[in-house]
């Protein structure tokens, strides 16, 4: 059985376990999904269930990693969302944690990804009791800057170039007194 870590009045986020593999493939073999995520694609199943594995790596080794989201309407795994201890440096920094999420296209647009990034970054501020959580983004995903920017109250701190892909990205911070839940 996953762990629950949160609820939402829509939402249900858990920990991933092994037999969300076919859901996080779907995920992450979309190319609309991992257009601007700096790596390509997956095309094998058995590549979505190594990708578990470093998620449940990190749950031991960190404490945190994403979480599933499970819509509750549907009792579908949907996306995922939340914090990453960056044990690698990340546009310089490092032993911080950093905001995530990713979705299915069917679910954008409905404000799943603001709805768990709030429950998300309240967890990280209130109950883990960070004062920082930074996140970023490529400067061409809009929707995501607008998430981050407009409806998580994340400010701007310049741009970096992602080693990944080559790719700018925006780089934003958001203080645990700067935090208003949407």
């Amino acid at each position: 059985m996953a762990k629950i870590f949160i609820e939402t009045p829509r939402l249900i986020l858990r920990e991933i376990i092994s037999e969300d593999v076919d859901r996080i493939f779907l995920l992450d073999s979309n190319p609309e999904v991992m257009k601007y995520i700096g790596v390509p694609p997956v095309t094998k199943l058995e590549q979505s269930a190594e990708t578990i594995r470093k998620i449940q790596k990190q749950y031991t080794e960190n404490g945190i990693a994403r979480w599933a989201v499970i819509e509750k309407e549907t009792n579908l795994l949907i996306g995922w969302s939340g914090l990453k201890f960056l044990t690698e440096p990340l546009n310089g920094f490092k032993n911080v944690y950093e905001l995530g999420y990713r979705f299915l296209p069917e679910f954008w647009g409905k404000g799943f990804a603001t709805e768990a990034a709030n429950a998300v970054l309240e967890y990280g501020l209130k109950e883990l009791n960070l004062d920082k959580i930074y996140a970023c983004a490529d400067i061409k995903n809009v929707e995501s800057n607008k998430i981050l920017k407009e409806k998580l109250g994340f400010e701007s701190k310049g741009t970096f170039v992602d080693e990944l892909d080559n790719a700018t990205c925006y780089w934003y911070e958001l203080e645990k007194n700067n935090f208003t839940k949407n």
